[in-house]
């Protein structure tokens, strides 16, 4: 007849660190919430320069301004992006029609990261929020 042994103190040292890991895991996933971003809405064409001044002096069909040039470049096939000139970092724009009206400007943003994309919940020029907090 067999004897049913306790489990030992590595089973329990194991199952302990699988837990440990599922709830640090679980932690990071809702730090990945909501987050806030603040930068330009620009087209990725115009972002690898990080202006629009060599597009537009290339071709001047792609008008004076900086709105003027995103929306051209997305004609061509751009795809929109966040700027954000502070720390030299790009990312991109899940939904893409959230960020349309902002071609150009700078704004703030609520949303998540995944991967260096951004899915906007939120989106409002930054002299909006500015005035607000004044």
């Amino acid at each position: 007849m067999k004897t049913m042994r306790a489990p030992n103190r590595s089973w329990f040292a194991l199952l302990s660190l699988v837990l440990f890991m599922g709830g640090s895991c679980f932690a990071q996933s809702a730090k990945a919430g909501a987050q806030s971003f603040s930068g330009e809405i620009i087209d990725d064409l115009c972002a690898k320069d990080k202006s629009h001044e060599n597009m537009m002096a290339e071709m001047k069909s792609m008008g004076k301004d900086a709105a003027t040039c995103s929306r051209k470049c997305i004609e061509l096939g751009a795809k929109y992006v966040l700027y954000d000139r502070q720390s030299d970092t790009i990312y991109a724009i899940e939904n893409q029609d959230k960020a349309e009206a902002f071609a150009g400007q700078k704004v703030h943003i609520s949303g998540t990261l995944e991967k260096k994309k951004i899915k906007i919940a939120s989106i409002e020029a930054a002299e909006t929020a500015s005035a607000k907090s004044k």
